[in-house]
């Protein structure tokens, strides 16, 4: 029941493979997967010009979009020009359309709602996904691009349907890999007005949510993805697989939350 794909993500580790196996990858997923399925390719580096490069190669293995992370080596110097520069040149040169990536966890810079707001202005900056899990700062920046075509995307499953309550129009989340169906019957019923049952899907996940994401983390999701059936497979090193012990933990977590 998802809409699309998102490839090349922070839980795809992404930052491990090379711009060859990023494309070689995306242009997989093209090959197999429905047509009526949007298939979103992660191109940010940390550089204006690889990232424009990246784009450009994602877009010709059949990306419909490109989420872009924000660059973050340089962590002290990426001021609000700074962001704001590098989206709008990798904007102006994408030949499909620009999803914007916050994602401070992993990345230690937020990308700064006024500069959300601005930049939902270009034509080819389409949203936004934020794992930030700032709910207030999710409010401001659908209300201030309210007038824009622009949709705000939650980044984790945690907090989805505070993020779709406060003007958010879906969710890129890691809990999808193995609860894609809950969290889109969780979806299906904010848009209803059933906020009851969608409520009764979203708190049992939270704790899951977390499991797979901050507390767990890449092996955490791999490790959740082999117990429901599905291939999650090795990490890449330097990520270590996760040790028995947490497995037996995060077993327990996922038949708490009802999905083993």
């Amino acid at each position: 029941p998802l809409a699309g794909y998102v490839v090349c993500g922070s839980n795809g580790e992404y930052a491990y493979m090379t711009p060859e196996e990023r494309v070689e990858l995306v242009r997989a997923v093209r090959q197999t997967a429905s047509s009526d399925r949007v298939l979103i390719a992660g191109s940010g580096m940390e550089s204006t010009f690889e990232t424009i490069e990246l784009s450009r190669r994602m877009a010709d293995a059949g990306a419909d979009a490109v989420i872009v992370v924000t660059p973050c080596y340089y962590r002290g110097r990426m001021t609000p020009a700074a962001f704001e520069q590098h989206y709008r040149q990798v904007a102006d040169a994408s030949p499909v359309p620009v999803v914007l990536y916050s994602v401070p966890a992993n990345t230690v810079v937020d990308l700064p709602a006024d500069v959300v707001i601005r930049l939902a202005r270009h034509p080819n900056i389409i949203g936004i996904k934020d794992s930030g899990g700032d709910i207030a700062k999710i409010g401001y920046m659908a209300y201030e691009t309210r007038n824009e075509d622009f949709q705000i995307l939650a980044g984790s499953a945690g907090f989805l349907l505070g993020a779709l309550t406060v003007g958010a129009v879906g969710g890129v989340c890691a809990l999808a890999n193995v609860a894609g169906t809950k969290l889109a019957q969780l979806w299906k019923f904010f848009w209803e007005g059933n906020q009851t049952d969608a409520s009764r899907i979203q708190l049992p996940l939270i704790e899951a949510n977390g499991a797979v994401t901050s507390r767990f983390g890449v092996a955490g999701l791999k490790a959740a993805m082999d117990m429901l059936g599905y291939y999650g497979g090795p990490v890449r090193s330097p990520l270590l697989p996760l040790p028995e012990e947490d497995k037996m933990t995060l077993r327990n977590i996922l038949a708490k939350a009802g999905l083993l």
